[in-house]
């Protein structure tokens, strides 16, 4: 395949909205121009974005059944498809959270087949940049500063929805498939030519180990050089991550990152339904330097949504009317706050929680919001009357600030972070406060 096309080389369809955004900058931030839509585009929003390389569409359906996935993701595989993109990438969170009941990767896998046909589809879940490592099958990813084996990681090995109890990929996928599965292994990248690592596979479904940089230019060149148009991959940002690095290498694209920094602003608006102890530690320290926590109670904010709503919004008016920044959280690193709730009352929190955001924004000249939270912020962006994101600034890779697009005047300049669970440096809400940037220009990275 060719990168001097006028199609987009690379469309994925995103199983969150945190995910969606992090394969958004990871396009934007080597220089080529991508654009994430929250739905699928109408022909007008379409016609703004005719020369991007890369397009995207967030989905919730890393939260969902596979019944909803069966009624919805057809639509979004087959635009894709219509946009005659070069990859067509189902994105995965990098930790690897699915089951067969919610999430499911290899209903996704099965429900995508029946548009693309490929012959292999490669799974890269890996992202060496981001520490996460896959080796002999088995999925590794950064806990603090260790590395870990992710049925061993303190937040995915007791994740309330999807827990992890097998890190080989291969094995914990074919519980979600009947499809065939193997592993390209390290030594099958170190001691074969790329154009022949799937080929030289039986199975349908290719799990790839990825251990370092040169790992990931091989995979890059081996998805890049294959014959089907579209290629249909599976995994994390690290697709593209491969797929840049074989560019690079070619020389198809610049070397040089772009790493532009929005201005600071004075107060930003920030809502979490985060479980994650790590995002418990970054509410800790927001409120030693500006930022004024509020808690919510899930189970009330559900049985009494009316009444919080309105309560909550008028304590967060009263501390932005305090110079401060509101932080409004519904768990704060207890997942058991949330334990029991069935997924349509955690999407209802999400949406509650967007909700907040958008009256805030609109009764105040605050122009930056942060969502923390992997599916809190699919179901709270819904809430905002957007239409689609582009890359505005870095900060560490997976939790970029982004420029929002709205009909709506007073979102018109909306910028926004998204921010997983387990993403960020202790002192995130305020690197977004300053306008984010290069995550190499911090200390605590």
């Amino acid at each position: 395949m060719s990168i001097e096309q006028k199609t987009p080389l690379v469309g994925w369809i995103g199983d969150d909205f945190t995910g969606s955004a992090a394969t958004l900058e990871v396009m934007a931030f080597a220089g080529l121009r991508a654009i994430l839509f929250v739905d699928l585009p109408r022909p007008e929003q379409l016609s703004e974005f005719t020369d991007v390389q890369g397009i995207g569409i967030a989905t919730t359906s890393r939260s969902q059944t596979p019944e909803w996935m069966a009624e919805h993701l057809p639509k979004y595989f087959e635009f894709l498809r219509d946009q005659k993109v070069s990859i067509a990438h189902y994105k995965v969170c990098s930790t690897l959270d699915s089951a067969p009941h919610v999430g499911s990767i290899g209903c996704a896998i099965d429900i995508a087949q029946n548009t693309y046909h490929s012959r292999h589809v490669p799974v890269l879940i890996a992202a060496p940049k981001m520490r996460r490592y896959q080796a002999f099958g088995h999925l590794f990813a950064a806990a603090g500063s260790d590395v870990v084996r992710i049925d061993e990681h303190p937040t995915m090995a007791h994740h309330p929805v999807t827990p992890i109890s097998d890190s080989h990929v291969a094995r914990h996928l074919s519980h979600q498939t009947q499809r065939q599965f193997a592993t390209l292994s390290v030594e099958d990248i170190e001691g074969t030519a790329p154009e022949t690592f799937f080929s030289n596979k039986e199975a349908e479904i290719i799990a790839c180990d990825a251990m370092s940089e040169a790992h990931m230019s091989a995979i890059g060149q081996a998805i890049w050089s294959t014959q089907q148009n579209p290629q249909f991959v599976v995994g994390s940002q690290g697709i593209e991550y491969a797929l840049i690095n074989h560019w690079r290498a070619r020389g198809f694209i610049n070397h040089q990152n772009a790493t532009p920094k929005a201005p600071a602003v004075e107060q930003l608006i920030c809502v979490s339904g985060s479980l994650s102890p790590h995002t418990a530690e970054q509410i800790e320290y927001a409120q030693t330097v500006g930022f004024k926590g509020i808690s919510v109670d899930a189970r009330n904010l559900l049985e009494n949504t009316e009444d919080v709503l309105r309560k909550t919004h008028q304590t967060a008016l009263g501390v932005i009317a305090d110079g401060q920044s509101p932080l409004i959280y519904t768990a704060k690193g207890k997942p058991d706050l949330h334990m029991g709730l069935s997924v349509a009352e955690n999407a209802k929190i999400g949406a509650c929680l967007g909700q907040l955001v958008k009256s805030l924004l609109k009764e105040t000249q605050i122009n930056r919001a942060i969502i923390s939270g992997g599916d809190t912020s699919g179901h709270a962006v819904q809430q905002l009357d957007v239409f689609a994101f582009e890359a505005l600034a870095p900060t560490v890779p997976g939790a970029s600030l982004l420029r929002a697009y709205s009909n709506d005047p007073e979102l018109a300049n909306l910028e926004l972070a998204l921010k997983g669970g387990q993403m960020g440096t202790v002192d995130y809400f305020e690197w977004i406060k300053r306008g984010g940037g290069p995550a190499k220009e911090r200390k605590n990275t």
